[in-house]
């Protein structure tokens, strides 16, 4: 039910969660533990470790209908130690399932970021044509080496599976690429490019990119590097993609995604893109040097890298960024696991006034989780909707719509006064979120106020805001601008309300949809 009343637009959002309370969580054994997955702050519609530490996805490729997830695991602690690859999968992009650890550290070092890849043509010899291998491509990293200072402590390692990614057998004669000295060499992601008649391995190499050739995915040749004087400098370049879109008047072109630690827009770490031509051996990007955009301009994106093998008939790209921050990862007050994956993110690729962005949205998927809906249309300087769907939301819920571009604030609260605040600033044409309410002492940083230029000339902006129990991700203007934010309050989140700097909001649409948590 719809009720007009006089201040502002009022979206009330009681918690229940302890509708939730009783359901179970259910793990690749098949067994089941009441009050699983349902822990303080623990997200319910993001994938999260059953336990302990996780960072960057790793190793994501897709096979006979199933999307695997592999991340950067510690299974003894809640803070990064030795590295391990973490499994998971899921058929629909929303439902996942915990497999055991895919890949442990050995004399050669711990196990840090990859890829993976299904080899089709058995172009390695791990499989044959008619069962071909997955190969994972990932960096060895020799911890004794680094102690010892040593410069050459990172090289390039190859497993494979001959069942579909379930278990995995190392290469024999690793590494397959070794640092020439370098002490930042790493993060491999590797694809079979047309326009090479090979496998091209993108890595991260301290402050560039560094492109490799295999005709087999063992033996590498150097083929050229990018990025020296592009993009940003203010840390370690990691965790690189490469891959190509075709916009809406089909023009096709390349994308490389670049993480950088430190030196994100609102600090700390964060993603940059690059737009471009790939010729087989060098890249060469579309905008000036120090011009590259940020896939997500929120603190709590990193590292995120998209899955391999769904090109074939599905223009769309799908991300996925650990929804975290180097600056407080190993310290935010959660329990028995630390850390979550962003939602699944569909990457499009948009010619715009001359130039070309990279638009980033949830997955459709997304929506099978919507369970009840209200709704507002065409409100003129509305000042005052509640909105009261029958009985109350239960976090987590989406919230989409559009209205003319003018001051607005998403503001999510809790009885104790504490507000994560989001919205947009039209004098200086800037998005932003606001968790100065809720700093905490586990990091000074942590309350920050982040902002994001809007990459829009239109009069009407459209958002969709993703909340969880412990985060929002805020896509505006059909995700040319992309906000992310864990954020811890002392209690539950209880109400989202829609304001106006003058106590009126001009609405177009607007939906407020609950959404059924994944576990």
């Amino acid at each position: 039910m719809i009720k007009m009343k006089s201040a502002l637009i009022l979206l009330v959002v009681v918690l229940a969660l302890c509708v939730c309370c009783t359901r179970s969580a259910t793990d690749s054994t098949g067994t089941t533990s009441i009050g699983e997955f349902r822990e303080q702050y623990r997200p319910q519609i993001h994938f999260s470790p059953k336990a302990a530490w996780m960072n960057d996805p790793n190793g994501m490729f897709f096979l006979d209908g199933e999307y695997h997830l592999f991340y950067q695991h510690y299974p003894d602690s809640t803070v990064w130690g030795p590295m391990h690859w973490g499994h998971a999968v899921t058929r629909d992009l929303v439902h996942w399932e915990h497999l055991p650890v895919a890949l442990y550290p050995d004399s050669l070092g711990y196990i840090f970021s990859g890829s993976a890849v299904v080899d089709t043509q058995n172009t390695s010899g791990f499989g044959s044509k008619e069962n071909p291998p997955v190969v994972a491509i990932f960096t060895y990293h020799d911890a004794r080496g680094e102690r010892a200072g040593r410069n050459d402590f990172q090289s390039q390692g190859l497993a494979y599976s001959i069942d579909k990614g379930r278990t995995w057998t190392k290469y024999d004669r690793n590494p397959v690429l070794k640092s020439p000295g370098i002490r930042d060499f790493r993060d491999p992601k590797v694809s079979w490019i047309d326009e090479a008649g090979q496998w091209i391995m993108t890595l991260a190499v301290t402050d560039h990119i560094e492109f490799y050739g295999s005709p087999d995915l063992k033996a590498w040749t150097k083929l050229s590097d990018f990025g020296r004087n592009d993009g940003d400098h203010g840390g370690v370049w990691e965790c690189p993609d490469l891959f190509r879109l075709v916009d809406q008047n089909e023009e096709s072109r390349y994308v490389l995604l670049v993480s950088i630690n430190p030196g994100a827009p609102n600090g700390g770490s964060g993603t940059q893109y690059f737009i471009g031509d790939f010729d087989g051996k060098k890249f060469t990007s579309d905008t000036s040097p120090r011009n590259a955009g940020w896939i997500d301009y929120g603190t709590d994106n990193y590292a995120g890298v998209t899955w391999s093998g769904i090109e074939s008939g599905d223009r769309r790209r799908v991300f996925i960024g650990w929804m975290s921050n180097w600056l407080y990862a190993e310290v935010v007050p959660t329990g028995a696991w630390r850390s979550a994956m962003t939602v699944p993110r569909t990457l499009t690729l948009e010619r715009l006034e001359g130039r070309h962005i990279l638009r980033s949205e949830p997955v459709g998927e997304l929506d099978q989780l919507i369970t009840r809906t209200a709704a507002i249309d065409s409100e003129e300087g509305a000042g005052a909707i509640e909105l009261t769907p029958g009985d109350s939301f239960v976090l987590p819920l989406m919230i989409g719509g559009s209205m003319k571009k003018g001051d607005f604030a998403l503001k999510i609260s809790n009885g104790s006064s504490q507000v994560l605040e989001a919205g947009f600033n039209a004098a200086t044409n800037t998005y932003y979120i606001d968790r100065g309410n809720l700093a905490s002492a586990f990091h000074p940083e942590f309350g920050s106020r982040m902002t994001a230029p809007r990459n829009s000339t239109l009069d009407e902006i459209t958002f969709v805001a993703v909340l969880d129990v412990a985060s929002v991700e805020l896509f505006y203007d059909d995700g040319a601008t992309t906000m992310t934010a864990i954020a811890f309050p002392d209690e539950p989140f209880t109400t989202v309300t829609l304001d106006g700097r003058d106590g009126k909001v001009s609405v177009s649409h607007l939906l407020v949809q609950q959404l059924n948590p994944i576990w």
